[in-house]
This record gives C-alpha cells, sequence and structure tokens, in this order.
C-alpha cells in the first residue's frame, strides 16, 4: 500500500510525501514508484543543461518512520496512552539514574511529541472534513477538553521528576518539551480558528471565544514559565524565536527519522560490462595481427601498418562497445543505492533511484493517455513539444528488522518525503505579468495578466499485484509556484 500526497511546501518548492504501509505477514515488502515529468519545451532543460548532479541537488528527501496512530482522546485519557509511558519513564529516572533509563527518559519525550502532533493535526482535519454541524461542534468541544487534559497531565509530571536525583540537564529537556508542547497547542488552534472562518463561519463565531482562550491561557503560561512568546511590535521581527521554534522541532522529532547512506549502484555489473568491451577490442585487435601474421611473416612493413590500425580501432572499438553495452543495461540499472537505518545502526532496508531524460516513444501508452495534451489550457504553444524526465525509485523495507525498532508503539511503515525546488526552470521564463487589452469607456485600456507555466506530473504506484496512476500538475512563473492540482 503507497499513500501520496503533493502539496506546496515553499514558494519554490513542491512536497511530494509517499508514504509505505508494510504487511507484518511478509517479511520483504517492496515497492516500485516512477514519476514522469513533462517540462515545457521552452524552458532548454534537456540532459546537457540539467544533469543528474543538479537534478539530485534539487531533490531534498527525509526518510522517517510512520507516526503511530493514537486519537487525541486516547492521549488525554487511554489505558495505552504515552503519557503513561511517559509516566513510567520519569519514575524510573528519578529512582534509578543509569544511562540506559536517561536514553528511555529522552525516547519517550520525544515519541510522545510526534504522537501528540500528528494526533492534532488529524483531528483537526476530522473536524473541518466533518459535514455533520452537530457532530461538527462536539468534536470542538471535545477538541478543547482534550487539549487541556493533556497539558493537565503533562504538567503534573513535572513532580516525579523534581529530585535530587535527576540533573539539571534531564530537567531542562522537561522544560523544552513543556515549551515545544505548548508551541504545538497554540500553532494548531490557530489553525482551526483559521479553517473554521474560512470555511464554517457559524462554527467560528460559536467557537471564537473559547478557542482564543485555550490560545490565550497557554501565552500567560509561557509568559509565567519564561518561555519565548510572539510579540506584536518586536523590534527583529520575532527571528529569534521562528528560529528556536525550528530548533525545538528538529530535536523533539528526529526520533522517527531514518539515516540513510548512498553509494553508486551497480558498480560491480558496470565493471563487468567495461571488462567484456576490452576483452571484445583486444580480439579484434588480436586477430588482425594474426591474420597480416601468417600472410606476411614477422617484422614487416605490412604487419607493422596493420597493428597500428588495429591499435587505433581497438581502442574505439573499446570505447563504443562500452558505451552501447552501459547504455543496453542502464534502464535496468539505478544512480544510487541508499541504505536505510535506525538510530541505532540497525539496518531496515534500502531504497534505490534513478534520473534519465527519455523518449516519448518510451512512455507507456496508460501515462501518455493520462498527459493528455489535447487541452489547450495545458500546453504553452500548439504543437509545442516536451522534454520528458523520468524519476525511478525502488524501496524494499524488512518487516521484520522494522518490528524490532521500538518497543512499546505499532510502526506500520516508513513515510518518504521528498522536496523538490523548481528555482533551475525559471531561467527562461517570461516577465511574470503581460499587459492584455481591453475596452472600456476611453475606448480601450490595459489590465496585467499572470503568465503562467506547467509541469505535468505523473505518477505509477507498484506494490504487489497492484499498480495505481496519479496525475498532478505545477502552477508556477517566475514569481515561484501559485498551485499544485491533482487532476
Amino acid at each position: 500500500m503507497i499513500d501520496e500526497n503533493v502539496k506546496i511546501h515553499d514558494k519554490f518548492s513542491v512536497e511530494i510525501k509517499l508514504g509505505y504501509g508494510t504487511k507484518r505477514s511478509k517479511k520483504i515488502n517492496d515497492y516500485i514508484i516512477n514519476t514522469w515529468f513533462f517540462v515545457p519545451y521552452s524552458f532548454d532543460i534537456n540532459r546537457y543543461t540539467y544533469k543528474k548532479s543538479q537534478f539530485y541537488s534539487d531533490l531534498k528527501t527525509n526518510i522517517r518512520l510512520t507516526t503511530p496512530v493514537y486519537l487525541l482522546r486516547e492521549i488525554a485519557q487511554g489505558k495505552n496512552s504515552p503519557l503513561n509511558l511517559l509516566e513510567e519513564s520519569f519514575k524510573k529516572i528519578s529512582n534509578t539514574p543509569i544511562r540506559r533509563n536517561k536514553e528511555n527518559y529522552e525516547y519517550q519525550l520525544k515519541m510522545f511529541h510526534s504522537i501528540l502532533k500528528s494526533s492534532l493535526r488529524n483531528e483537526i482535519r476530522h473536524i473541518i472534513d466533518n459535514v455533520v454541524d452537530e457532530d461538527r461542534q462536539f468534536l470542538i468541544t471535545s477538541y478543547i477538553t482534550y487539549v487541556t487534559k493533556i497539558l493537565e497531565r503533562y504538567r503534573k509530571l513535572r513532580r516525579i521528576i523534581n529530585t535530587p536525583t535527576v540533573t539539571s540537564e534531564l530537567i531542562n529537556y522537561y522544560l523544552l518539551s513543556d515549551e515545544f508542547m505548548s508551541n504545538l497547542v497554540e500553532q494548531n488552534t490557530f489553525h482551526l480558528l483559521r479553517k473554521l472562518e474560512k470555511e464554517y463561519i457559524n462554527d467560528y463565531k460559536k467557537n471564537k471565544v473559547n478557542l482564543t482562550n485555550l490560545i490565550g491561557s497557554e501565552i500567560d503560561y509561557k509568559n509565567e514559565t519564561g518561555y519565548a512568546v510572539v510579540q506584536k511590535n518586536s523590534p527583529d521581527n520575532n527571528h529569534d524565536i521562528i528560529y528556536r521554534w525550528g530548533v525545538l522541532k528538529k530535536y523533539f522529532e528526529s526520533q522517527l527519522f531514518l539515516e540513510s547512506r548512498k553509494r553508486k549502484d551497480g558498480v560491480f555489473i558496470e565493471q563487468i560490462l567495461y571488462g567484456l568491451a576490452a576483452g571484445l577490442s583486444m580480439i579484434f585487435a588480436t586477430s588482425v595481427a594474426f591474420a597480416f601474421q601468417s600472410k606476411y611473416g614477422n617484422f614487416t612493413i605490412p604487419l607493422f601498418i596493420a597493428l597500428v590500425i588495429s591499435y587505433i580501432f581497438k581502442d574505439r572499438i573499446k570505447e563504443l562497445m562500452r558505451y552501447y553495452l552501459a547504455g543496453k543495461f542502464k534502464k535496468r540499472l539505478f544512480d544510487h543505492k541508499n541504505t536505510i537505518r535506525v538510530k541505532d545502526k540497525q539496518e531496515i532496508g534500502w531504497c534505490k533511484e534513478s534520473f534519465d531524460f527519455i523518449q516519448e516513444d518510451s512512455v507507456p501508452k496508460r501515462v501518455l493517455k493520462l498527459r493528455n495534451r489535447s487541452q489547450i489550457m495545458e500546453t504553452e504553444q500548439i504543437g509545442a513539444s516536451e522534454r520528458i524526465i523520468l524519476y525511478r525509485k525502488l524501496i524494499r523495507i524488512n518487516r521484520k528488522a522494522l518490528n524490532r525498532t521500538y518497543k512499546h508503539y505499532e510502526i506500520t511503515g516508513i513515510n518518504d518525503i521528498i522536496r523538490f525546488n523548481v528555482s533551475r526552470f525559471l531561467k527562461n521564463m517570461d516577465d511574470p505579468q503581460v499587459p492584455v487589452y481591453v475596452l472600456n469607456e476611453q475606448g480601450y485600456g490595459n489590465i496585467m495578466g499572470d503568465k503562467l507555466y506547467y509541469i505535468n506530473l505523473i505518477m505509477e504506484f507498484k506494490y504487489e499485484e497492484t499498480t495505481d496512476y496519479h496525475r498532478y500538475r505545477i502552477i508556477f512563473n517566475r514569481d515561484g509556484i501559485k498551485k499544485v492540482e491533482k487532476l
């Protein structure tokens, strides 16, 4: 099973999030992802102006374990709440402050925040997607209740570690964790308010006071404890607090991120092919030498000339054979192989990837049909051709190794988060706005219209016997990405 989500990450980057769910009954899980980029010809993007190294430089990939799924109410009051595991780790570090318990204490803090962040996001999405008014109101009230309870339960845990056996460094982890949790609640509640105001104005008016009170109480708490708070008239535009948010985010979400070691793929096969090419060229040179030696004898002028000519052609044949054989096997080989490991260096799988420009006749008919170039809004010029880039990925996950990664939590798979930067595609674009003319009271006048460009993405997902296709369109101009559409 492969889940995908493509969205705008920032002004010049698109984020492609792929989720690979694994089956417990299956030890080895393989996934194939093929992505065709249909790039306008006017961008002058080809194999000579856009190298592999440039593509991989524009492509940033983070691989992480999927976050264990918990409902917000399970965190607040469930028997298997991460707060229970957190409390247990607090007691252990207080009673027996050995290294193993310290590592578990830090681990539980990070896992708690990863789970809380995911649960808050899912709960808000569920509220906004709910179409029944009464249920939506109930969910908003429940959100406030559960969040308040989680905050209270977490902050009571401080008394457990407020002992002479717990160092100030470990206490500081707790305080940073508390600050990060407060930031999560504040930012997600603001996000809920914005969504309600945009999509359900009546619910926004009904719940505005309660939701802003929740935010206000957290701001008051942060002021009391000395945590950083956003200032309305900050002389530095709040850059210090934004930087601090980023540091805390990276630290407390780092537990689920995986390490990957990249190396060139197919080195052994490549050397065999090069050796085969050298052998064929040597056969040619030796055959010429034997033929002329048998006819003209040793130490003759014809033999000398034949040896020189055969030597010249031997090198050319060698290079041609290397090019030919490498080209034949290129489609089966990948550029890189990344070994995927958890923090303790345990390998749980690998990922291979490759990039290349291809001709249209190499694109499957199903993909060309999905591209559907007949729609005039998807071409810059009638009859204009496109450059086609194929980006391939092959993912293998060892479910048995994955089961050994984390205790107490159910890890169902991994997430592959890809960010693709389109900045290199902007250099040959026209101005982002162009004048267009309209009739008016004075006769005619001009207004400014947006000049937009389109890159079409066709994604093919293969898992076991299932093959799915999805099409996206990136709409952008020199000012940046305007929209990502799923078609």
